[in-house]
């Protein structure tokens, strides 16, 4: 069969089927089996290359596919186009008959009742090339090099080196947590902001000792990290408190009642960006205690938002 022929036959792009060759030849030994005739050697995967079938049960499934939303940001690309065969198997599993006096009724079409609803989710059309790029180099840990664009105003985009430890997916957004080998420092790297990417074809490189994602994160307040740590302390009215009890925002937080019914959050954060939206979205239901960089961050945003309705009040009318 062709590569077109195999792209038909698999309902994918010939991108896909590229990159599936490719993964094959890495992961698995191939052997020669000659065609009647000695006319053309045929390829194949040895007995014992081949993988195991993973068995499911339906639970599991509909468990899967509650999350594939998930992944839409990533449509276009190869490796959406895997996540998306891999859902359309679960599918097939989800819609079987149950089994026995308490299996549930047979397609009870929870696929459809039972879901993940996206943040805001982006669209990446533009940039499968990159994503798939990222991933590869993510998965075969290997080097990839790309123009990369910062987020401080007037910074010119350069092309760096990055050794991609992760890709995490971030309120539908795409990042990378990597070293940058240029400037010799881990950092947090945004998709939006790369192109040309190309991930290394012979070097590879080696994640630290003790790696877990988790130590670059913040729960819910982002993928970044500050360069120093500060202790935080929110305190929340009688009308936000039962929220904020059912939630754990970040490992470190500590809960404590205060007077009228409300709730004291006290955790440990490093970049105050993403806290500081967060305390504007509850409005005056909350009051930063400290630190005070993170008050008068609240505060000057409060202040400009405030200055445009004041303006606008101001303004005088058409007519007039």
């Amino acid at each position: 069969m062709s590569l077109y022929d195999l792209a038909h036959q698999l309902d994918v792009t010939e991108r896909t089927v590229r990159r599936y060759l490719d993964e094959i030849s890495r992961e698995y030994e191939l052997e020669t089996v000659p065609e009647r005739g000695g006319s053309r050697m045929l390829w194949r995967l040895r007995a014992g290359e081949i993988p195991r079938k993973v068995e499911i049960r339906r639970t599991q499934a509909y468990a899967l596919l509650a999350a594939r939303r998930l992944f839409e940001p990533m449509r276009g690309s190869a490796l959406f186009d895997e996540i998306d065969m891999a859902i359309n198997k679960l599918l097939v599993v989800a819609k079987r008959p149950g089994r026995g006096p308490n299996a549930g009724l047979a397609d009870a079409q929870l696929d459809q009742r039972f879901l993940y609803l996206p943040y805001t989710p982006k669209n990446y059309a533009q940039k499968t090339e990159e994503l798939d790029d990222l991933f590869q180099a993510v998965s075969d840990l290997r080097p990839l090099t790309c123009m990369y664009r910062s987020g401080r105003p007037g910074a010119k985009e350069e092309r760096i080196t990055i050794h991609p430890y992760a890709m995490v997916l971030y309120r539908d957004s795409i990042y990378c947590v990597g070293y940058h080998v240029d400037r010799d420092e881990i950092r947090t790297f945004v998709l939006d902001r790369m192109r040309d990417t190309m991930a290394a074809t012979t070097e590879r490189f080696e994640l630290p000792e003790g790696f877990a994602i988790d130590h670059y994160f913040q729960g819910e307040f982002g993928v970044w990290r500050g360069a120093r740590q500060h202790k935080v302390v929110i305190e929340f009215d009688s009308r936000a408190a039962e929220y904020v009890r059912m939630r754990r925002v970040h490992p470190s937080q500590k809960l404590a009642n205060i007077a009228g019914g409300g709730i004291r959050l006290t955790m440990t954060l490093g970049d105050l960006k993403e806290v500081t939206s967060w305390v504007l979205g509850w409005g005056a239901r909350a009051r930063v205690v400290s630190p005070e960089e993170l008050a008068d961050a609240v505060q000057g945003e409060l202040g400009e938002a405030l200055e445009q309705y004041s303006a606008k009040k101001k303004s005088p009318k058409k007519g007039r």
